[in-house]
């Protein structure tokens, strides 16, 4: 395979798919707000890095001094909000959001990767056995991998075969007669 880069040459020596992960397995699964979510939590971080170094400074220089104790508490603590608070909203909101998803045919475990506090990859390696759909919707969750929350489109699997089997929906359907007869004459 060679690829043009800029005018040079490039020749790739890698004999699986685009994608097969020598490590992780095939790719079911790639979110297409990856990069969107990167970029959302690098710009919050940055911001909050870029207020706790200018804000001493600002203070210093404008000479913003106000008399009551009270109103400088309010004024630091709304400044101390928005530095240290939106980030961490993010990062739990985010957290997540798996970017991409491979599946291990002959181990039969998924590996789900997501961006962990420092927006570098993180990834969880899980069996289909530890996949927990929740009761109840959730707004940031499609299922559980152990007690790690997951969030997927169901419609971004490029074969749907993929995200039944991850979820459970292609097992055989079990329905025991005699424990629901006994929980009716319970009630």
């Amino acid at each position: 395979q060679v690829t043009s880069f800029q005018g040079v040459a490039v020749r790739s020596l890698c004999t699986s798919s685009p994608h097969e992960h020598p490590e992780h397995g095939r790719l079911v699964y790639k979110g297409n707000l990856a990069k969107a979510v990167l970029g959302v939590r690098f710009f919050s971080y940055s911001t909050s890095i870029f207020n706790l170094f200018m804000m001493p400074y600002i203070i210093l220089k404008t000479g913003i001094g106000f008399e009551s104790l009270f109103i400088q508490a309010a004024f630091y603590g709304l400044i101390g909000f928005f530095t240290f608070v939106t980030p961490v909203t993010l990062h739990v909101l985010t957290k997540g959001y798996v970017i991409r998803l491979y599946y291990k045919d002959e181990m039969d475990t998924y590996t789900a990767i997501t961006y962990n506090a420092i927006l570098a990859e993180k990834a969880t390696v899980f069996h289909q056995k530890d996949v927990k759909i929740p009761d109840i919707t959730k707004m940031f969750t499609t299922f559980y991998a152990k007690t790690k929350s997951m969030l997927v489109n169901p419609t971004l699997f490029q074969n749907p075969q993929d995200y039944h089997h991850l979820m459970g929906y292609d097992k055989s359907f079990y329905f025991d007669f005699e424990e629901e007869k006994e929980t009716d004459e319970r009630k």
